[in-house]
């Protein structure tokens, strides 16, 4: 059996203020910018793909996992016996959706069926690829 996750897209973390967020964990901690928008930045580990997300938006920090297709995986986590809990939410890039497991643990879900975002010379999101 196919397993439904592929990896880890980001940890997604809440800060009050992005540009000093995007400061300390850059100049101070030496993350790659990779993107920015103007409620978010994606950092990129060295070793990967996946990124740690910083956000103002009014959401809860949490870690997304990656699928190949959001609706997919929702039927087919379901069909295995756990629910949906919110979603699935179209985004620039792609879609998501929360679940929930039999023992009450949420899942965010991602897929980038959209494409990944083009950026300026600045890192500034111009665009989505794809």
């Amino acid at each position: 059996m196919k397993p439904l996750f592929k990896g880890i897209d980001c940890l997604s973390l809440k800060v009050d203020d992005l540009e000093a967020a995007i400061a300390f964990y850059t100049g101070k901690l030496g993350q790659e910018l990779r993107w920015k928008t103007p409620t978010s930045a994606g950092l990129g580990f060295p070793d990967g793909e996946s990124e740690l997300v910083l956000h103002t938006e009014q959401r809860p920090p949490g870690t997304d996992l990656l699928v190949e297709s959001v609706s997919d995986a929702v039927r087919r986590f379901t069909e295995a016996g756990g629910s949906l809990a919110y979603g699935p939410v179209d985004i620039p890039v792609g879609s998501f959706a929360i679940v929930t497991d039999p023992w009450g643990n949420r899942l965010t879900i991602l897929d980038l069926s959209k494409g990944t975002y083009l950026v300026d010379a600045d890192r500034n999101v111009t665009g989505v690829d794809g």
